[in-house]
């Protein structure tokens, strides 16, 4: 080592870099073992940082795709529980939105492209000896264009089967594959709670969604025989359509589109002003939005527990550092009295903290993919790996590596020729 040292100290530029790269890899594998432990710390730091942000990103950008192909541009209406004082009535107290309010919206606002009801419930269908309990929707004509979702057999639901109560429905896939072992059903008929059913068309098949959800276990049905045959009708509004589902021209604010919305609910169903919405409109918009500043957070407390492993490996760094300075303190008199500058010595050091830091990291972030990889398998969790995270990965523990490593690199470069040649 202290020959490499020396014939370094005689170089300049790139040849005294390299000089001083053999002499750093050849000090590590000389204490292999420390130099194992002082890297773990980066090993750690890295590679937790990496599973942590890639599940994160995987995770978001799976839901940032599944709202996207509902659309940013939809709306969701639902009735709201009637308040006293600024107390909640009770779910019972809630005034259902009707076909009456979807009318309104569709015939005063400009805004809006499409807009449908729906209605919500579980049910048994039954065909020949076999039957599967799913979601039967009850929806108007345009719900498929809303909801952005297409009809690949057959045909979909239209006004005049929403009017005249036709019993037609639409198939999801999974339904098609445990009712008709995925073969072709359409102009089949099944039973639903006894009342006989026309299979008229089959929805492209979607996945499971990031929640969890099967969303090709589902049968469409117009809204009017929903409510009439399956749900039933009562009390004082027979036209009652659950939830309005409204999608807004793409072109124009969602945000407009949704002021003028509550606007115009507000007057049809006679709310005073100052008195509180019987309804309440959801947007995705805002999702996205609280989306985004909950994974701000949540990226904020993984970057500050990834810099605390960090801090750790760059002290650990620091350590051995100055216990080198220490132990090679005649080498670096020696150094300086046959001509090495200051800087010379102190970019020794700095070449030695820096390969300790790129071999960490290097490390952290392989052992970092595999860990990805290994939770995604165990956890079936999305996961996106982005070349950015693991090249900034690297670069970071370089950069702590410097960090740290400068101190000890300047009190090696400071000693004092006669000094360090007199240590024992």
């Amino acid at each position: 080592m202290q020959e490499s040292a020396l014939a370094g100290s005689a170089d300049s530029g790139g040849v005294h870099l390299l000089s001083s790269l053999g002499v750093a890899l050849k000090a590590i594998r000389t204490n292999s073992v420390r130099s194992f432990l002082t890297m773990l710390g980066i090993i750690i730091g890295i590679g937790a940082a990496i599973v942590a942000v890639s599940i994160s990103q995987g995770a978001g950008d799976q839901l940032r795709q599944q709202i996207e192909a509902f659309g940013t541009h939809v709306l969701y209406i639902q009735p709201g529980v009637s308040m006293r004082g600024g107390r909640s009535q009770g779910a019972a107290t809630a005034r259902l939105l009707t076909e009456r309010d979807l009318e309104a919206l569709r015939e005063r606002s400009d805004l809006i492209e499409a807009v449908s009801g729906r209605i919500q419930g579980g049910a048994t269908l039954v065909v020949q000896g076999k039957n599967w309990t799913t979601q039967v929707v009850g929806v108007g004509a345009d719900f498929a264009l809303v909801q952005n979702r297409r009809i690949v057999e057959g045909r979909n639901i239209s006004e005049a089967d929403v009017r005249s109560g036709e019993r037609v429905a639409i198939l999801g896939q999974t339904v098609v594959d445990e009712l008709f072992g995925g073969g072709d059903p359409i102009g089949a008929r099944l039973r639903i709670n006894r009342t006989p059913i026309t299979i008229i068309g089959v929805l492209e098949e979607e996945g499971t969604s990031s929640w969890g959800q099967d969303q090709d276990d589902v049968v469409w049905m117009p809204l009017s025989t929903v409510r009439t045959r399956l749900a039933g009708t009562s009390g004082p509004d027979p036209d009652g359509v659950g939830v309005l589902v409204v999608k807004v021209w793409d072109d124009l604010d969602v945000l407009d589109a949704q002021a003028e919305i509550e606007h115009l609910l507000r007057v049809r169903r006679n709310i005073q002003p100052g008195a509180e919405d019987d309804f309440r409109v959801f947007n995705f918009a805002e999702f996205i939005r609280a989306r985004n500043e909950t994974e701000s957070l949540l990226g904020f407390l993984l970057a500050a527990f990834s810099l605390t492993s960090l801090i750790v490996g760059g002290i650990g760094i620091m350590n051995i550092m100055l216990v080198s300075v220490t132990e090679r303190t005649r080498e670096i008199g020696l150094r300086r009295a046959v001509g090495a500058r200051r800087r010379d010595v102190l970019s020794q050091f700095l070449v030695e903290a820096v390969v300790l830091g790129a071999l960490g990291g290097v490390i952290g972030t392989i052992l970092g993919v595999g860990g990805t990889y290994l939770a995604a398998n165990l956890g079936e969790f999305p996961v996106l790996i982005s070349p950015w995270t693991l090249a900034g990965a690297v670069v970071i523990a370089m950069f702590i590596a410097v960090f740290f490593g400068f101190y000890p690199a300047r009190k090696a470069a400071r000693l004092d020729p006669i000094e360090a040649l007199r240590f024992e």
